[in-house]
C-alpha cells in the first residue's frame, strides 16, 4: 500500500465490548490499521457511557473517564452515547446505547476522503454500509469476535478474527506475554490434522505485518507460523470436528521444539472460541 492512501476505522465499542472482545487494545487496532503504511485519517470510536448510573456510583464514573481518556491519548476520536433505558408492560427494564446510526453515518460522510476503510464490529446492519463503501470505491475490511455475521464476512473485502491478531486481547493470566515468543500463549487456528496419526498443524499470526495475505507459513515473508501439535495436548472439549473448522479458534503454550530446528511445538491447547458455541 502507498503512504498516501488514506484509512478510517470505525469501532462499534459496544458491540466488541459485548461479543469476547472486553479490554480490546486501541494501541494495538492502530497498530493493525496502518499496517500497510497507509495515513490513519480517521481513527473513531462510538462508547456507551451511563450517565444515571454515574450520578450514584463515583467508580463506575472515574473508570469511564479514565479508560475513555487513555483511548483518547492513543490519537481516537471518542463519540459517546448516553444509555437510555426502557420499561415493558411487565415493568422491565431494559437499557440500550446503540451507535449504529451514528457509525454508519459518519462512515458515509467520511468515505469520499478515504480509500481504505476497517469497521470493528459483527453487526450484521452494517451490511449495506459496506456495500454502499466499497461502490464509492473503499476498501472495506472487519474486525469481529464472537456473533459475527456471516453475511458481513463475506461481503467485505477481508476479514479477520480479532482473536488472532497479535496482543489485540490481552492473555489476562500472562501479564508479560511475549506473543510469538517462545514460551509465550498465542490463539491460532488448524490448519491440518491428521486423525488417523494424532497430530496436526496449527497456525498463529506471528506478528502484524502488511503481508497477511501471503498464508502460507513457509514463505519467507509471511507473517503467519506454524506449530506442531500431538493429539494429547488437546483439552477434553476440543475433538476433530472443531479441528476442522477454521473458525475454531484456539488458545495454547508455544515452545521451541527438540525435533526440528526452528519449529514450534503447541502445549495446553485449549478452546478459546467456536462458531458452536
Amino acid at each position: 500500500m502507498s503512504a498516501n492512501v488514506r484509512v478510517g476505522v470505525f469501532v462499534d465499542a459496544e458491540n466488541v465490548r459485548y461479543n469476547g472482545g472486553y479490554q480490546m487494545r486501541y494501541d494495538v487496532l492502530r497498530r493493525f490499521a496502518a499496517r500497510e503504511g497507509g495515513t490513519l485519517q480517521r481513527l473513531n470510536t462510538y462508547m456507551a457511557f451511563d450517565a444515571e448510573r454515574a450520578k450514584e456510583d463515583i467508580e463506575y464514573r472515574k473508570k469511564a473517564q479514565t479508560y475513555q481518556q487513555m483511548v483518547r491519548d492513543f490519537g481516537w476520536k471518542i463519540t459517546v452515547k448516553l444509555v437510555r433505558r426502557y420499561t415493558d408492560e411487565m415493568g422491565n427494564v431494559t437499557t440500550k446505547a446503540n451507535a449504529d446510526l451514528d457509525m454508519a453515518v459518519d462512515a458515509m460522510l467520511q468515505a469520499n476522503k478515504l480509500d481504505q476503510v476497517l469497521l470493528v464490529t459483527g453487526d450484521g446492519d452494517f451490511l449495506q454500509v459496506v456495500e454502499a463503501l466499497q461502490n464509492t470505491g473503499c476498501r472495506v475490511e472487519l474486525i469481529g469476535f464472537k456473533n459475527v455475521s456471516r453475511q458481513l464476512q463475506q461481503e467485505v473485502d477481508a476479514y479477520y478474527s480479532g482473536f488472532v491478531i497479535p496482543d489485540l486481547l490481552p492473555i489476562n493470566y500472562e501479564p508479560r506475554n511475549e506473543w510469538g515468543k517462545a514460551g509465550s500463549c498465542v490463539r491460532g487456528v488448524c490448519t491440518k490434522w491428521f486423525a488417523d496419526k494424532g497430530y496436526g498443524f496449527l497456525r498463529i499470526m506471528d506478528h502484524i505485518s502488511p503481508n497477511l495475505w501471503i498464508t502460507d507459513p513457509r514463505d519467507a515473508l509471511s507473517p503467519y507460523a506454524s506449530v506442531f501439535c500431538h493429539i494429547n495436548e488437546l483439552a477434553e472439549d476440543v475433538n476433530e470436528d472443531m479441528l476442522a473448522n477454521r473458525e475454531t479458534v484456539l488458545e495454547f503454550y508455544i515452545n521451541e521444539s527438540d525435533q526440528k530446528d526452528n519449529g514450534l511445538v503447541a502445549s495446553n491447547v485449549r478452546l478459546a472460541f467456536t462458531m458452536n458455541r
